[in-house]
């Protein structure tokens, strides 16, 4: 298991949370989010899932990587 942190730009409120962390549930991974410091932590299985996979996933979500 892997553990990233990501800069995510256009999180505010518990929308922005379940959005995030569903979307990283639907790709089989975990996801934390952190509103005050902009920022995602992700929890995944680096031979099932890659970083980019992870990245696209937020950003359909209408969310900025950074």
């Amino acid at each position: 298991m892997k553990s990233v942190t990501l800069n995510v730009q256009g999180m505010s409120c518990s929308h922005c949370v379940n959005a995030i962390e569903g979307a990283m549930k639907e790709i089989g991974a975990t996801g934390k989010v952190d509103l005050a410091d902009n920022k995602v932590t992700v929890d995944f299985d680096e031979n099932k899932l890659s970083l980019e996979k992870i990245k696209e996933a937020i950003e359909e979500q209408g969310y900025d990587v950074v």
